[in-house]
C-alpha cells in the first residue's frame, strides 16, 4: 500500500497519524508511507523518530480575524494545495489520510482534486474546520467520540473508532517502576506525578509548577515534568533566578518533551495535564488517575467537555484554568496520591471508558475503501 498521511502542528494530530502508519506497516511491511507537514511543527521531530519520511508544504491555519498577515497566510495556504498536489502526483498514493488540523484541509483538497481516496480522523468531540469542510467528500470519517457525529452534516461515512495511539496497556511491576525512576534520577519509593501540557507545553501549568517547586511543596511526592519544547528555555531561566537548576531539582525531573510517554505514563501514579482527545485516550487506556486542567480557549470548550466524561465516572478530578494556583494543585494532588484505594478505584473507572483496537478498525476500513 502507498499512503500519504497529513499531520502537523501538535502531537495530538501527529501521534494518531504515526499510530495508523505503524498498524499499516505491521500488516503490510512493504507499504510505502510518506507524511506531509510543515517546516514549523513538531512533526519535524516526531515523524523522523518514528522512521517515516516527511515532506513539507507552506500551509497555515484558517484565519478567524482579518489582518494583512492573516491574509498572507491564507494565500499561502491556498497555494499549498498545489504543493500537496505535486507531492501526490509524484508519489501516486493509494490513499490519503488526514488526522485533522489545517494541513489536512490543504492535502485533503489536493487528494480530492487528484481523485485519490481520502479518509480523515477527528479526535475531538467538536470537529475542526478542516474535517467539517472535507467530510462530505471523504470516503470515511473516523471520529473519537460518539457526540462528534451530531456535529457533522453527512452521517453516512462516519465511523466511531476512538483515537489511534501508540500507547498500549501493560502490567508494569513495581520493580519496573523502580528501575524507571532510578534511570530518571528519582526516588524509587516515592509516588510519581507526571505533568505535561501537550507538545507545545501549557503556560499556566508551567507557571503553577514553578511556584510549587519554589515553595518546595513536593515533599511527599515527586514530579516528572515535560515543560514543552518551546517553553523549556524560559522555564529554565526563571527557575535559575531562584537558585533552582533544572538539572538538579529535589524530587523532580524536568525535560522539554517525553519521547517514551508510554513507558513514563505506565510507571506514574498520577497524571496532571490538559484534556485533549489524545490525552483522554491515553489516560483511559492505561487506567491512570488524572487531574485535568482543560485548555480554556479550545474550540467550543471541547477540552472541558472531554474532561467531564472522566470526571463523571470518578476517574479524574478537574481544576479549571481560571482557578489554578499552587495551593489548589498541591491540595488536589495530596487528596489522591497517598490513598491507594482511591488511586485503584480511579484507575479501574478510567479503563471502563477506553476504546481498544482503534488502529485495527481504521486499517480494516481503509482496506474496504481500496477494494
Amino acid at each position: 500500500m502507498r499512503v500519504i498521511i497529513a499531520a502537523a502542528g501538535t502531537g495530538g494530530h501527529i501521534n494518531p497519524g504515526i499510530a495508523i502508519a505503524n498498524e499499516i506497516k505491521m500488516n503490510e511491511p512493504d507499504s510505502e508511507i510518506v507524511f506531509i507537514g510543515t517546516t514549523r511543527g513538531i512533526e519535524n521531530e516526531l515523524v523522523p523518530k518514528a522512521n517515516y519520511k516527511l515532506k513539507t508544504i507552506n500551509a497555515f491555519g484558517i484565519p478567524r480575524k482579518i489582518s494583512l498577515e492573516n491574509m498572507k497566510k491564507f494565500y499561502r495556504t491556498i497555494k499549498s494545495v498545489s504543493e500537496a498536489e505535486k507531492i501526490i502526483k509524484e508519489f501516486k498514493p493509494d490513499v490519503v489520510i488526514g488526522t485533522g488540523g489545517y494541513i489536512t484541509l490543504a492535502v485533503g483538497r489536493a487528494a480530492i482534486k487528484q481523485n485519490v481516496p481520502l479518509v480523515i480522523h477527528e479526535s475531538n468531540a467538536f470537529p475542526g474546520m478542516a474535517v467539517k469542510l472535507l467530510s462530505k467528500k471523504a470516503s470515511r470519517v473516523f471520529v473519537g467520540f460518539e457526540d462528534t457525529k451530531t456535529r457533522l452534516k453527512n452521517k453516512n461515512n462516519i465511523i466511531v473508532t476512538g483515537t489511534p495511539t501508540s500507547v498500549k496497556p501493560r502490567n508494569v511491576s513495581n520493580e519496573e517502576k523502580k528501575k524507571l525512576k532510578l534511570s530518571l534520577g528519582l526516588n524509587q519509593d516515592k509516588p510519581l506525578v507526571l505533568f505535561f501540557g501537550g507538545s507545545q507545553g501549557a503556560r499556566s501549568i508551567n507557571n503553577t509548577l514553578q511556584d510549587l517547586l519554589k515553595e518546595k511543596k513536593n515533599d511527599i511526592y515527586q514530579i516528572m515534568w515535560a515543560v514543552g519544547i518551546n517553553q523549556y528555555d524560559d522555564v529554565k531561566l526563571d527557575l535559575e533566578q531562584f537558585g533552582i537548576s533544572v538539572n538538579n531539582v529535589k524530587n523532580a525531573k524536568i525535560v522539554p518533551y517525553i519521547y517514551n510517554m508510554d513507558e513514563v505514563m505506565n510507571a506514574s501514579d498520577l497524571v496532571v495535564c490538559r484534556s485533549g482527545a489524545m490525552t483522554i485516550t491515553e489516560v483511559s487506556i492505561l487506567g491512570k488517575p488524572a487531574i485535568f486542567i482543560p485548555y480554556p480557549y479550545a474550540t467550543e470548550n471541547h477540552q472541558e467537555f472531554n474532561a467531564r466524561v472522566l470526571e463523571s465516572r470518578d476517574a479524574a478530578k478537574i481544576i479549571l484554568d481560571k482557578d489554578l494556583n499552587c495551593d489548589i494543585l498541591d491540595k488536589t494532588i495530596r487528596s489522591i496520591i497517598n490513598d491507594k484505594n482511591k488511586l485503584q478505584q480511579m484507575s479501574n473507572n478510567a479503563k471502563k471508558i477506553a476504546r481498544f483496537d482503534v488502529e485495527k478498525k481504521i486499517y480494516r476500513e481503509i482496506k474496504e475503501v481500496l477494494k
